[in-house]
């Protein structure tokens, strides 16, 4: 059996922890915007939305077994820990549902006929929720589940693959209201999702590039794989102003660590020279991993 370290503990408590907040957001979101406003979406939970309009059957009934059916069918592909967290987030999500339709019932808390605005916030929170339980290495289960299995081997954004996965939901509402409005606003929802998710995922998946001159350079590069356990990487460089000798320390870590890398040299070289830049993707251990055929 593996012993997990303080710090390994931690690092699993903080993403539950995150997980839970992005699925309250995209709970609230669900139950506050979009149901009482009798609008769907994709997904899963679409789809016990679209049982929920036809049948008067509480979405998170059919939400649980429709996502138990999947997580049996996806335990060997996503992993133990990834099935973990996902089991975990299928519950809490179902309970979520059902606390929030308690509270909230189906009271059109913006107002009557807001329907393109409960629509807009309703779905900016639930991209959010989402993006949040993505990051954490998360998922809420259902076509998350297949977009996470297609991303574990092929380097498609989890946005798009939920997009393309949907289309098919949504466009069956029609058969429920017989209304084009309703489909319409499926389509609008489905994209600002999207484009909610992809935005809070590719940011926090950022990377930067630092170029680093300092005399203390050995000093540094030890403070920052101790710290930020990133690697650094110690080229041979030459002031051509001063034809001296020069060594360039090259780091690449996530945006979030850049703060951490600024104060730690500050703290050994007040005089260091730091470049940083912006890098398109970073791929191998510690980063992203390669997904081509």
């Amino acid at each position: 059996m593996i012993k997990l370290s303080k710090s390994d503990v931690l690092i699993e408590l903080r993403d539950y922890f995150l997980i839970t907040i992005g699925l309250i957001c995209y709970a609230f979101g669900w139950s506050a915007f979009l149901l009482p406003y009798q609008i769907t979406t994709g997904g899963v939970t679409g789809v016990s939305a679209i049982i929920y309009y036809a049948s008067g059957v509480p979405i998170q009934y059919s939400y649980f077994i429709i996502n138990a059916i999947l997580m049996t069918a996806a335990i060997k592909i996503l992993g133990p820990k990834f099935s973990i967290k996902t089991t975990y987030a299928i519950f809490m999500l179902t309970f979520l549902l059902w606390f929030f339709q308690q509270l909230i019932g189906n009271t059109q808390i913006i107002g009557v006929g807001q329907d393109f605005m409960a629509c807009i916030i309703g779905a900016t929170m639930c991209g959010a929720g989402l993006g949040i339980v993505f990051i954490n290495n998360g998922s809420t289960g259902g076509t998350d589940i297949i977009a996470a299995v297609v991303n574990k081997y092929r380097d498609v954004t989890f946005g798009r693959m939920i997009l393309y996965c949907d289309i098919v939901i949504i466009s069956s509402c029609y058969f429920v209201f017989n209304d084009w409005r309703r489909v319409v606003f499926g389509f609008v929802t489905l994209v600002v999702i999207s484009y909610v998710l992809d935005l809070i995922v590719n940011s926090a998946r950022q990377s930067v590039q630092f170029l680093i001159f300092s005399k203390e350079y050995q000093q540094i590069a030890d403070r920052i794989i101790a710290d930020t356990h990133r690697g650094v990487t110690v080229l041979n460089g030459t002031g051509w102003y001063s034809k001296n000798d020069v060594k360039v320390l090259v780091v690449l870590a996530k945006k979030s660590q850049s703060i951490e890398i600024f104060r730690l040299v500050k703290d050994i070289d007040p005089n260091a020279f730091i470049s940083q830049s912006s890098v398109i993707g970073v791929y191998g251990e510690g980063f992203d991993r390669i997904k081509v055929k």
